[in-house]
């Protein structure tokens, strides 16, 4: 899969029949669309385009929001997009001067001048253009004016799913992340570099990658004891995670993440690495004693083991 940042960049595409939207998490409804979409290039003997936006819209137009989680990054979501067979990934840089781009000017623009669009694959309730003036029958005209096609991403295909990415937030602020990953048709993951910590889990006997997400709007599943499979470069381990405060060896109310990997022996210090979770195990909980919590650390590393079997 080919990335562009720049419309300048993309150079004679063959027939591109192209979608657009955040794709935020590429969950199932998404895939479906992503499905459709390299139908249409088949049918076309063309190539699938995804174009979106970015910084996220939302960050431009209320930019004092600090609330706002996203279950990919963008490099995650690149990757999610080539694993769903995606030839060309557009990122067209959000601004609050595109924000006050017509629909006309967009079209003519972007879609027709920059990218070429053979054909436009889009959903009947698309809206696109400043204050998202246009819609698919004006999508339509555009297309008989310009001389691209535009099908429609029947509304009963994605509803059928029942899935958003909403709802993919939710069960994961939830704990429930085996249910966001069957929304999702994959393991939940993050990727966070590994950095320095306190050494206390050393002392007590499991050892602990204490990791960053560097993306500060990458959402973080609801605290709590996690089964996880860790990949670090090419190789994936099984592994147990805690996000959390630390209550029985630690003071502070930060809320810190630490994975520990079983049968792993080496300095992670630096390194980036990819947590999937699979299964919440249990709350953070504070422990009257430190044999108390090795006691259950011993219980949480074979309930782990059990499942990721």
């Amino acid at each position: 899969m080919k990335i562009y940042r720049d419309l300048s960049e993309i150079k004679n595409l063959q027939n591109p029949v192209v979608t657009t939207g955040t794709f935020d998490g590429v969950h199932v409804g998404h895939q479906k669309i992503l499905q459709y979409l390299r139908q249409c290039s088949q049918q076309v003997q063309g190539e699938s385009v995804v174009l979106t936006f970015w910084p996220h819209p939302r960050l431009v137009i209320f930019p004092d929001d600090n609330d706002l989680k996203l279950l990919s990054t963008l490099e995650e979501k690149a990757e999610l997009l080539e694993r769903y067979g995606v030839d060309h990934f557009v990122i067209y840089p959000f601004s609050q001067s595109f924000s006050r781009m017509g629909a006309a000017q967009y079209v003519q623009d972007i879609l027709v001048d920059g990218i070429g669009v053979h054909t436009m694959a889009v959903g009947y309730d698309h809206r696109f253009g400043k204050n998202r003036e246009g819609d698919f029958s004006q999508l339509q005209a555009f297309g008989k004016e310009f001389g691209f096609d535009v099908k429609e991403i029947a509304a009963k295909d994605v509803e059928d799913v029942n899935v958003s990415s909403t709802k993919v937030r939710n069960a994961l602020l939830a704990g429930d992340v085996s249910t966001a990953n069957t929304y999702l048709n994959y393991d939940y993951f993050i990727t966070a570099k590994v950095v320095k910590g306190e050494g206390l889990g050393r002392k007590i006997g499991y050892p602990t990658a204490n990791l960053l997400v560097e993306d500060n709007f990458k959402l973080i599943p609801k605290r709590g004891v996690y089964a996880v499979l860790v990949k670090v470069g090419d190789q994936t381990f099984k592994g147990m995670m805690n996000i959390g405060t630390r209550p029985t060896v630690s003071s502070k109310n930060s809320t810190s993440l630490e994975v520990h990997i079983f049968n792993f022996s080496g300095d992670l210090y630096t390194e980036e690495i990819r947590v999937s979770f699979r299964t919440r195990i249990r709350d953070e909980a504070k422990f009257d004693s430190v044999d108390a919590l090795q006691a259950q650390l011993e219980k949480d590393k074979q309930q782990s083991l059990a499942i990721l079997s």
